[in-house]
């Protein structure tokens, strides 16, 4: 349903440095780029997430309550994923497991960007 989701970032090559990285195990690069933004994608008609410089010129800043949530194909993704934040210099929201608890289809890990912007990667196990 989702099409694409941005986010901003005052330091627009330290962004896409740190984009760059973390995505590139889930197959996503970058798609489009253009002088204020960039959308990363695993292909074309692909969900895309955008990394901007806000386009009023102000400051980004992250929103209060926002979050951007990345599909996994297993929780062994989710944790390697959450871990490549961290080693790129995103600081720990939530350690990879189940939430809230054991009985949970929901495999989940959060971390925020060098920015400062919420993110969150997780599995969805099918029942069964």
């Amino acid at each position: 349903m989702i099409s694409y989701a941005t986010i901003g970032t005052n330091d627009f090559p330290r962004a896409l440095a740190f984009y760059d990285a973390l995505l590139r195990d889930f197959g996503g690069k970058r798609l489009f780029e253009f002088d204020r933004g960039c959308l990363y994608a695993t292909g074309p008609g692909a969900p895309m997430l955008g990394v901007m410089k806000p386009y009023d010129g102000e400051a980004a800043s992250p929103g209060n309550g926002t979050m951007i949530a990345i599909g996994a194909d297993d929780p062994a993704m989710v944790d390697k994923l959450h871990a490549k934040a961290l080693e790129l210099g995103g600081t720990d929201e939530g350690a990879p497991g189940l939430r809230p608890d054991e009985g949970s289809p929901f495999y989940g890990a959060y971390f925020r960007d060098l920015d400062g912007n919420k993110l969150a990667v997780y599995h969805w196990r099918k029942p069964g």
